[in-house]
């Protein structure tokens, strides 16, 4: 089993979840706001059963959606990194960039920041070749961050865990090489 990685940012630590961070992880998945473009939000149940699966994707490559907590305050403040996808799709096998940040700790600059720090991990220690990224077209933040990440868009799907008639089932897609990352990355991103 590989080390589990931690990643340090100038406001962020990404690190690897404890038993104390499922309650307020069950708080944010529960949250309306933070997951208004999401099907549902989730049970305590259901963000028990996401978190389970996280922890099994670190268990096996020692990286995934990290726990994220301010270096000022101790707490969890939200859900950022990689995972591989395990559904299919005309572009997967991927591994995915996400984040879900508490409501309280949005519009701050902490979803950007994290998102740099996995990308970092991802083309760096990691050694990914390409990852992607997809929200729903009304998910404006998303998006625009993706796009100021340097992310490029790669058209549109349909989710496949969603039925036909789904409103959230078309979603855009994002995807950023190692190569393209490389050729715009500040010196202090390629060496997080």
């Amino acid at each position: 089993m590989p080390a589990p990685l931690t990643l340090e940012g100038p406001r962020l630590r990404l690190r690897p979840w404890r038993a104390e961070d499922r309650a307020p992880l069950a708080a944010i998945n529960a949250d309306p706001a933070v997951m208004r473009h999401f099907p549902a939000a989730m049970s305590r149940a259901e963000s028990d059963s996401w978190l389970d699966r996280i922890e099994a994707h670190f268990a096996e490559h020692g990286w995934g959606f990290w726990a994220v907590e301010r270096k000022s305050a101790p707490g969890l403040i939200g859900a950022v990194g990689l995972l591989s996808i395990p559904w299919q799709a005309d572009f997967t096998p991927a591994v995915e960039i996400g984040w879900r940040i508490a409501i309280a700790h949005q519009r701050q600059g902490y979803a950007e920041e994290a998102a740099r720090l996995s990308l970092a991990a991802g083309f760096g220690r990691i050694g990914l070749g390409e990852i992607v990224a997809f929200t729903v077209p009304g998910n404006a933040p998303s998006w625009l961050l993706m796009a100021k990440l340097g992310m490029r868009p790669a058209g549109t799907f349909d989710h496949p865990r969603l039925p036909e008639d789904h409103p959230l089932r078309l979603h855009l897609l994002y995807r950023m090489s190692r190569q393209t990352w490389m050729s715009s990355a500040r010196p202090e991103r390629a060496t997080a």
